[in-house]
């Protein structure tokens, strides 16, 4: 198993940045394909943003195209989501989950592991 644990999470005004990072514990980093996830209220799950174990392949989000980035530091056990341009729509608690799937799949049912999640709320 590996754990996550998120964080950087806050309010933040539009047109803001945050930079969430999760932190990994268990077996091999490196090993496993990370994504991020977002639930606000009243809606699904939705895939925020994904990266490849080597970091070599990202994908994301239509909605969130250009403003986010998705990065990786396997030496240190951490994914990043960098939100730049944040607009009160990105509202949501954002969840860190990994799969030892090595291929992008933006289907929440798809990752075995999941962080507790962290508030991201932007106003307007």
């Amino acid at each position: 198993q590996v754990q996550l644990v998120e964080s950087g999470g806050g309010l933040v005004q539009a047109g803001g940045s945050l930079r969430l990072s999760c932190a990994a514990s268990g077996r091999t980093f490196s090993s496993y394909y990370m994504g991020w996830f977002r639930q606000a209220p009243g809606k699904e799950r939705e895939f925020v943003a994904g990266i490849s174990r080597s970091g070599g392949s990202t994908y994301y989000a239509d909605s969130v195209k250009g403003r986010f980035t998705i990065s990786r530091d396997n030496a240190e056990n951490t994914v990043y989501l960098q939100m730049n341009s944040l607009k009160p729509e990105d509202t949501a608690v954002y969840y860190c989950a990994a799969t030892r799937n090595t291929y992008y799949n933006p289907r929440y049912y798809a990752y075995e592991y999941w962080g507790q999640g962290t508030q991201v709320t932007v106003s307007s």
